[in-house]
């Protein structure tokens, strides 16, 4: 798996923009392959189905993860969710971790970013209750639950995270759009 990343981004099409760098840089494919929607709504390359990609942006900034198998990324700008919502979405190992944490939003941004990873790796979205979307407890380093790997990222602001069959990398590679 490789992950891409760009922030400073002036509008959403810039997200697809990344795609095609990181699809021209890993995989050599330019222009872009034609991106269609699965019935759940992950997109896939029609006439590269050996060829997996995952996209998410976020306020100005945009991640995008290619493998050879399912990937799932997600990237969010921490902000303050509405206060009922960890209840309402958190398993209660979840809730139990984010009382250990010292600032509530960011760390449920953290969890957040697993969920979504997860579901979009599954290709079947947010379509289940987001409760019972299993995922690893933030920490260091890959973590790995169910036969996936995960791994987390965060820096000033946001947080991201990656869910695949192959082990997500240490680092994001930052690009310029």
């Amino acid at each position: 798996m490789v992950v891409y990343g760009a922030s400073g981004l002036t509008s959403r099409p810039q997200a697809r923009e990344l795609l095609a760098l990181a699809v021209r840089e890993t995989w050599g494919l330019s222009p872009l392959p034609e991106v269609s929607r699965r019935e759940g709504g992950k997109p896939f390359f029609p006439e590269r189905e050996d060829l997996h990609f995952n996209l998410s942006h976020s306020g100005d900034m945009a991640l995008c993860a290619l493998d050879g198998a399912p990937v799932g990324v997600d990237i969010q700008i921490a902000r303050e969710w509405r206060a009922g919502l960890p209840g309402r979405v958190c398993s209660g190992a979840e809730l139990a971790w984010l009382e250990g944490q010292p600032e509530l939003w960011p760390a449920f941004t953290l969890l957040w970013t697993l969920k979504e990873a997860r579901a979009k790796e599954s290709g079947r979205g947010l379509a289940s209750s987001i409760r019972d979307i299993r995922i690893p407890l933030p920490g260091p380093g890959l973590l790995e639950m169910d036969g996936l790997w995960f791994r987390t990222w965060t820096g000033s602001g946001w947080a991201a995270a990656a869910c695949g069959r192959g082990g997500p990398p240490e680092e994001i590679l930052w690009r310029r759009i």
